[in-house]
């Protein structure tokens, strides 16, 4: 829907807002409509892609359905790129790191395409095997319902953030009928920070969006009631958290790496493409339960039913004859995971790392308990080990433990869990920290040279624009210009400094009026004397993007008050201040301690 046409279908709430209720009531009223309409977006998602797969499957007999299964991802992904590329320009924007990025970085701005590309994208994707997780489009989605909504209605950025943040935590509330989850999401991935202000429009966002999800659809995503757990298994817990740690740092640096190797076909690219559906149809040919999300292996894992996992694979017939098939079946699936994830979205497909994590972990949970199990040194309950597994691996791979921990334990009903919850999740996150600082998300975005979990200071300096706080009121003189006809622009400038310019306008140097003090009572020299001879070096160059942090640190080194700003050919285009930037971020850092 075009933008003006949401303003006019807004424009009356507007004006009920100015003559009846208070900004605060006015945000959560907003917050109620941006998480209503994120649960309906991801009930539309959910069941569409239900619906897809179901028909998916039921047009192939049996024989012919693994066949099926393993063609089936081509198609997706191909159609995807061929949306992408006819609709968007191009250009997706897949997974969360973008909206981290819109969010630190250019005032919680998120593209209108973002409000149905994430949609159609997933669907088309994951509805025909890509093996990935529908919540990052979801939540990617509900970011871009609170953004525009925000912008719709002419809000500051700090509440443009909060209704993000909103939407962000809706769409993952409504996929999984998770509130706090949702909420500790946003907060621990996006929005890296909880006022106190922010907590109660996030929440009643996310109930909202749950609410929405449990009336319009049917279904769970997982179910587990326990009533207790084993002391005498916590050492295992604390087992499991290593092993979910190094298993995160796998499929961080296997993901990482799979990207950068499809970076190498840019855009939308036919090879990229095919080679990409060939080997994700292979990795489903030989191990079905990598298509799609793979929720229905984790709740077969949840029921007790393991041995189901190896129907309709080509090792079935074995299954009779050698117990440890199982585990082989398992280990491979768990590891392969974030393999295929990565060939769906490098292809280009979209998706995401999240319900992958879960899906991994659930099998490393599960491969690590069974193995204890077939040891003999102790029997541990293995569903117990399989929510478990999720959490470690979730919290490690996207570097957010306390997500990770509320989500298991509402989606599962798992509560009685939560102290080895918080064992596994905390171990597996600050070992998985240790090796890899950065998530899944945020790590691409560091090797671009944002860090999003920069402090406060330079949090705030990178939301300013260099580009508009140049000053180019100073006035620009000739090598050739003489000390007389200098003198004359003195008279005339508001200025001290200035630049000095060859014919083509790069930058030669800087003459200032204190340093040309002395030659001006020597007017037996005015003719004579050029400015050629008078002007010294700049002592530091800046550009027009250059980050203002890197600028200041330089007005500091040399202890100038102002840098000249020239392009990278060198020609010069303005001066940028000390004092400007200083006045800026005290503005900024204001408006970030409004309530």
């Amino acid at each position: 829907m075009p933008l003006h046409a949401v303003h006019r279908l807004l424009r009356p709430l507007l004006v009920w807002r100015a003559r009846h209720i208070s900004e605060r009531m006015y945000m959560l009223l907003l917050s109620v409509l941006v998480g209503g309409a994120a649960g309906l977006a991801a009930v539309l998602l959910k069941t569409s892609v239900r619906w897809g797969q179901q028909m998916l499957r039921d047009g192939i007999t049996e024989p012919n359905r693994v066949f099926a299964l393993s063609i089936y991802p081509v198609i997706g992904i191909g159609l995807t790129a061929l949306f992408t590329k006819l609709f968007l320009g191009g250009q997706l924007g897949r997974g969360i790191a973008p909206i981290i990025y819109n969010t630190a970085r250019e005032g919680s701005v998120v593209p209108r395409s973002k409000l149905y590309s994430q949609l159609v994208t997933a669907f088309l994707t994951v509805t025909f095997g890509g093996s990935a997780g529908t919540e990052a489009p979801i939540s990617v989605t509900g970011a871009a319902l609170g953004s525009n909504a925000g912008r719709v209605l002419h809000l500051d950025r700090r509440r443009r953030r909060l209704l993000t943040g909103c939407g962000a935590a809706a769409g993952v509330a409504a996929i999984f009928n998770s509130p706090i989850a949702g909420v500790l999401f946003a907060v621990e991935t996006i929005l890296m920070e909880l006022p106190a202000q922010y907590f109660i429009p996030l929440l009643i966002s996310s109930a909202t969006a749950t609410v929405v999800s449990k009336a319009l659809y049917v279904g769970q995503p997982f179910v587990l009631i326990t009533t207790s757990w084993p002391v005498d298994a916590v050492p295992f817990y604390v087992l499991l958290g290593l092993f979910t740690a190094f298993f995160s740092v796998y499929m961080i640096r296997t993901y990482v790496w799979f990207e950068r190797f499809f970076e190498r076909w840019p855009g939308l690219n036919w090879r990229k493409v095919l080679v990409a559906g060939t080997m994700l149809g292979g990795l489903i040919f030989l191990f079905p339960t990598l298509y799609g999300e793979g929720y229905n292996t984790v709740e077969l894992l949840l029921r007790g039913h393991a041995e189901r996992m190896t129907d309709g694979s080509i090792f079935s017939v074995y299954q009779d004859n050698n117990p440890w098939l199982l585990l082989v079946l398992v280990l491979f699936s768990m590891m392969l995971k974030v393999v295929a994830t990565s060939i769906t979205v490098g292809g280009g497909g979209n998706g995401g790392m999240f319900g992958s994590s879960l899906f991994a972990g659930a099998l490393a949970g599960f491969f690590f308990a069974r193995i204890i199990n077939l040891s003999g040194v102790i029997h541990i309950p293995e569903v117990h080990f399989v929510v478990l597994g999720m959490a470690g691996t979730l919290a490690g791979v996207i570097h957010a433990p306390l997500t990770a921990i509320f989500l298991i334990a509402e989606i599962t009903g798992g509560y009685a869990l939560f102290v080895p919850l918080m064992l596994v999740s905390s171990s597996s996150y600050l070992i998985t920290k240790y090796f890899e600082p950065y998530s899944v998300y945020t790590r691409k975005l560091t090797a671009r040279g944002v860090d999003v979990y920069a402090n406060r200071d330079r949090g705030l300096l990178a939301q300013l624009d260099p580009r508009k706080l140049l000053e180019t009121d100073f006035i620009p003189v000739r090598p050739t210009t003489t000390l007389g006809e200098l003198v004359d622009v003195f008279r005339h400038a508001s200025r001290n400094l200035f630049p000095v310019v060859a014919a083509g306008g790069r930058l030669l140097g800087v003459v200032s009026l204190d340093s040309v003090r002395d030659a001006l009572f020597d007017d037996a020299h005015y003719a004579t004397t050029t400015v050629g001879e008078l002007m010294k070096a700049a002592p530091a160059v800046v550009g027009p993007t250059d980050d203002l942090e890197h600028t200041l640190a330089l007005l500091d080194r040399y202890g100038a008050w102002a840098l000249p700003v020239c392009e990278e050919d060198g020609r010069y285009i303005g001066f940028i201040l000390k004092s400007t930037i200083l006045v800026r971020y005290r503005r900024q850092l204001i408006q970030e301690s409004e309530a």
